[in-house]
């Protein structure tokens, strides 16, 4: 029986995106009894000098976990040492494991990730499929990384020849796939398939059932909230204007969840400012998801606006099934901006629209059925098309075409993705 290798930096016991997306697939793709590898690092995403086994099976996925260095995420040269030691590992690894007529699919953790795993896949005659989840070295030249703009234009090429080379490149949305294509690679070798979350694990919890808003004192308020990564490619000057503007009105409240780099220039800009209607929580526990995403009565989504096409913020699809509308920051034509329009279920605003932000807000406070009414929007568009088996019926539709014999075309391809949409 052919193989399918995954290839990420993250997989379980880890719980970050990219992670839990893969967990979700390789554990769904395992369960029908097809033969699941994963090749992956020896640290969690908040713990670099985590201590995992090298190999272990875990409920049919098979797992390879290379040795890597273990500076993790703080410094820009530790992080680099890590991807660089990555590359050397799981490539040496799928050169080990790769055999005839295998499908190699390749996340983007760490970046240019399918330039390797396309070599292997070349050599060891597998079919490569890259799992793009942002587009490098796009974000790092977007985001002013140092050093990375004398270097893209090479980055580029050879990222572009692994995507072409890739039997299907699965993008997040339609920006995404038109990024693709201006870069020269053929129509026939991209699907859309968006990010999903678990629609059993997270569902509304109606206030009165909440535990956390009893516990984090907010009861009674109206609660903007964020959660997930606070990272550059986030907006939170926007946000925190709007609380400052809105800091008299003891009814609204604003809560941050999660961790990441830009946490504690937003703690600073609290205490600075003095604002008692902004608190900060930790990432929660997964089986408190459902109550942390529910405190909020509507979620920021924040992207700058250059990075549109380039990442598309995964955090949405938890925020819809909590059955909670969104404020989107960022580009009004984005990909968030556009379903928020399409499915009625949110409002956007331009990064630096403090004034009609803060109004928007105090608005809400005081329409509490409008909001409830976008969340079950939000809800429904959730449970129509992005829930987790959607998305994982595409990806086994997916996987099927790129591991037969001969290759099925795009347009049939298509057509089969087309009929399990409409079986959704």
């Amino acid at each position: 029986m052919a193989k399918t290798i995954f290839v990420n930096r993250y997989f379980f016991p880890d719980h970050s995106a990219t992670s839990q997306l893969l967990n979700d697939l390789a554990f769904d793709l395992a369960s029908r009894g097809q033969n699941i590898h994963v090749i992956t690092g020896g640290q969690l995403y908040t713990d670099p000098q985590a201590s995992l086994l090298s190999e272990e099976v875990i409920c049919g996925v098979n797992i390879f976990r290379v040795r890597t260095s273990r500076f993790g995420r703080a410094r820009l040269w530790g992080r680099m040492l890590d991807y660089l030691t990555f590359y050397l590992g799981a490539t040496w690894r799928l050169l080990r494991l790769i055999q005839p007529g295998d499908v190699v699919v390749a996340k983007t953790d760490p970046p240019m990730m399918s330039v390797c795993a396309g070599w292997a896949a070349k050599i060891k005659k597998g079919f490569l499929v890259n799992w793009v989840q942002d587009l490098f070295p796009e974000v790092a030249t977007s985001l002013d990384v140092y050093g990375v703009r004398f270097v893209a234009p090479m980055l580029k090429r050879l990222r572009n020849r692994s995507l072409q080379q890739g039997r299907s490149n699965v993008v997040l949305g339609a920006r995404m796939a038109q990024r693709l294509r201006d870069e020269g690679v053929p129509s026939d070798r991209i699907t859309v398939i968006e990010n999903w979350a678990d629609g059993e694990v997270i569902q509304p919890v109606p206030r009165e059932d909440n535990p956390l808003l009893l516990e984090w004192q907010l009861e009674g308020k109206f609660v903007l909230g964020y959660s997930g990564n606070m990272g550059h490619v986030h907006e939170f000057k926007t946000m925190i204007d709007a609380a400052e503007r809105l800091k008299d009105e003891h009814q609204i409240a604003f809560v941050f969840i999660g961790g990441g780099i830009a946490r504690q220039w937003l703690e600073d800009e609290t205490a600075e400012r003095g604002l008692t209607n902004v608190q900060f929580h930790p990432y929660q526990l997964t089986d408190r998801l459902r109550w942390s995403l529910s405190v909020p009565d509507v979620h920021f989504v924040s992207l700058r606006p250059t990075l549109e096409g380039l990442i598309v913020p995964s955090k949405f699809y938890g925020i819809a099934a909590a059955g909670r509308p969104v404020i989107h920051l960022g580009d009004p034509d984005g990909e968030i901006a556009r379903i928020l329009e399409r499915e009625q279920c949110g409002w956007s605003f331009c990064i630096g629209e403090v004034g009609p932000l803060a109004r928007c807000i105090l608005g809400l406070s005081q329409r509490h059925t409008e909001v409830a009414e976008a969340g079950q929007r939000a809800r429904r568009a959730f449970d129509r098309q992005y829930a987790s088996v959607h998305a994982l019926k595409n990806w086994r539709t997916l996987l099927d075409s790129v591991s037969v014999t001969v290759p099925r075309t795009n347009e049939e391809i298509a057509q089969e993705l087309a009929v399990a949409a409409g079986e959704k």
